[in-house]
C-alpha cells in the first residue's frame, strides 16, 4: 500500500509541476492557443513514445538482462562439470561398448569452428549408444553420486535455472539415477529387469550430458580462450588428455 501511495504522490506532484508550468506560460504570454496548440501536438505523440519505450527500449533491455543470465548459468553450468559432469563422462565411457567412436568423434581441438559444433550436435542425436548398466561399475557410480547428492539439490534450488530447459533436464536426470541407486543397497547383485532400468537411466543422462558438455565446451571457445585451452587439455573423451602444455 506503501508503495501505490508514493506512485500516486509523485503522479500527482508532476501533474502539479506541468499545470503550474503551464499557468506561468499564460500569465507572461498571455497565449493559450500557443499552449494548447503544442499540449496537443505533445499528446498526439504521446502513443510514438509509450511505443518506443514498451516495445523497443523495453526489449533491448530484456536482451540485455537475459545475456547477462546466460553468462551467470554458464558460470554455473561451469561449476557443475567441474564438480560432477567431467567425472560421469569418464565413468559412463565404461558402460558402453561403443565407447571408443564417440571418443574419436570429441576430441575438440581448436580448429574446430562453430560448423564443427553445430555438426557434431546433428550426429549426436542420432548416436546409438548402447548403454549396458553391466558392463560398468555400479558400485563406483553409486558411491560418486552419493557424494555429490547435497551439490546436486543446491543447483536444483537456483531459481534461474528455469532460463536454461535443457541444463535443468540434465540435472533432474542425474539426481533421478542418484536417487535409483541410492535405494539399492547392494548395486552388484541385480535382477535383469532393474539392470535394463539402469541401461535406461545411464543413457538417459549420458545423452543429455554429452550434447549439454559440447555446447560448454562451445561457449567456452567463443568467450573464454582461456578457460577452453584448459577444458581442451582435461578432454573427458581424450585417454591421451593431460593438463601440462607440452
Amino acid at each position: 500500500m506503501k508503495r501505490y501511495n508514493w506512485h500516486l504522490l509523485l503522479a500527482l506532484s508532476l501533474i502539479a509541476l506541468s499545470a503550474s508550468i503551464y499557468l506561468l506560460h499564460f500569465s507572461i504570454f498571455r497565449d493559450a492557443r500557443h499552449i494548447f496548440l503544442y499540449l496537443i501536438g505533445d499528446i498526439a505523440f504521446l502513443p510514438i513514445q509509450v511505443l518506443l519505450v514498451t516495445l523497443i527500449i523495453e526489449k533491448l533491455l530484456n536482451e540485455r538482462e537475459k545475456r547477462q543470465m546466460l553468462k551467470k548459468l554458464n558460470m554455473v553450468i561451469g561449476v557443475f562439470f567441474s564438480e560432477v559432469g567431467t567425472r560421469l563422462l569418464k565413468l559412463f565411457s565404461d558402460f558402453s561398448p561403443r565407447s571408443e567412436d564417440i571418443r574419436n568423434n570429441l576430441i575438440v581441438t581448436n580448429d574446430w569452428s562453430n560448423k564443427s559444433f553445430s555438426g557434431m550436435q546433428k550426429r549426436l542425436k542420432s548416436y546409438d549408444y548402447g548403454v549396458e548398466s553391466q558392463k560398468g561399475n555400479l558400485e563406483d557410480l553409486k558411491g560418486f553420486l552419493m557424494g555429490k547428492k547435497e551439490f546436486l539439490l543446491v543447483l536444483l534450488e537456483n531459481p534461474n535455472l528455469l532460463e536454461h530447459e535443457t541444463f535443468t533436464e540434465l540435472l533432474w536426470a542425474v539426481f533421478h539415477l542418484a536417487e535409483e541407486l541410492s535405494f539399492r543397497p547392494d548395486v552388484r547383485h541385480l535382477s535383469d529387469p532393474d539392470y535394463q532400468h539402469f541401461s535406461g537411466d545411464i543413457k538417459r543422462v549420458y545423452v543429455l550430458l554429452i550434447a549439454e558438455w559440447l555446447a560448454y565446451m562451445k561457449h567456452l571457445k567463443d568467450n573464454y580462450p582461456y578457460l577452453f585451452s584448459l577444458a581442451v587439455r582435461t578432454n573427458p573423451f581424450d585417454p591421451a588428455a593431460s593438463p601440462e602444455i607440452k
